[in-house]
């Protein structure tokens, strides 16, 4: 694994934003929540008005962007892991039971996939949190439940092929119940592709709620996400570009840092991939 740089560099970001995010309390200048309104957009410190007593400047509120920007890492990875293991305990479970089983229950399985991916992700979230209301907890839900298909189809086809494997015919012989067969010899063997997805549809999930937030129906203030931080400087992003930019280039770096992890994760553990 310290041989894959793809693995190295995207793990090792990765665990710098998570431990900011955890450390959030500790290492975040100011109060993310407190406004100022005499200190509204002060520039970063690279800029000639900028002050390192707000390091990455302030919001048209006068909050501070540092303490915003390390507290919207906790929101962002939070949806993100979230939304991962919702969706993947609905589509591995379905694509497990639909790749095993065969017959009725393929059929049944393949008909909710398709009928998911003829729906729109972001048109039917954008609905639904219309309709039900904004908050971050329904956002979590509404995408858990609507980013399970990639699991359902990639599980299906992974148990297909193990299940043909001397090591579940031998457990079958021996007397194994299906429930067993499914847990211990099915499940760690299609790990690997689990895990490659559940870091896909998390930077996904992650690219999903900033939309949603950007647009006004995701998280709602004063929450720092980074889309609503987005959102919020959209306004005076010819007269305060670094509002937009900053929020901007965290989202992006978080993404690229997740995608690089799941990459390398693939590499490694896929055989034919070492090479």
């Amino acid at each position: 694994m310290l041989n894959n740089k793809a693995l190295v560099f995207g793990c090792g970001l990765l665990i710098f934003i998570v431990a900011c995010a955890l450390l959030a309390p500790w290492i975040s200048p100011h109060d993310p929540y407190v406004q100022d309104l005499t200190n509204r957009t002060v520039p970063p410190f690279w800029y000639e008005n900028g002050t390192w007593t707000h390091p990455l400047g302030t919001d048209q509120l006068g909050r501070d962007y540092l303490s915003r920007l390390i507290y919207g890492a906790r929101i962002s990875l939070l949806i993100g892991i979230s939304v991962a293991i919702i969706s993947g305990l609905i589509g591995t479970t379905m694509g497990m039971l639909a790749g095993y089983f065969g017959g009725k229950i393929d059929m049944m399985v393949s008909f909710f996939v398709t009928t998911r991916l003829s729906m729109p992700v972001i048109l039917v979230a954008l609905a639904t949190v219309a309709l039900v209301g904004s908050s971050l907890w329904i956002v979590i839900m509404v995408l858990g439940l609507l980013k399970w298909d990639r699991f359902a189809v990639v599980m299906r086809s992974a148990t297909q092929q193990v299940r043909s494997m001397e090591y579940v015919s031998a457990a079958q012989s021996a007397g194994a119940s299906t429930l067993r067969i499914m847990l211990t010899e099915v499940l760690p063997n299609v790990m690997p592709h689990l895990i490659v997805i559940a870091t896909l549809e998390a930077a996904s999930a992650i690219l999903l709620e900033a939309a949603l937030s950007f647009l006004g129906l995701g998280v709602q203030p004063p929450l720092p996400s980074w889309g609503l931080m987005i959102s919020e400087a959209k306004s005076y992003m010819f007269f305060s570009f670094w509002l937009i930019a900053i929020p901007g280039t965290a989202l992006a770096v978080l993404i690229f840092a997740i995608n690089l992890a799941g990459d390398g994760l693939h590499q490694v553990l896929t055989p034919g991939e070492r090479a």
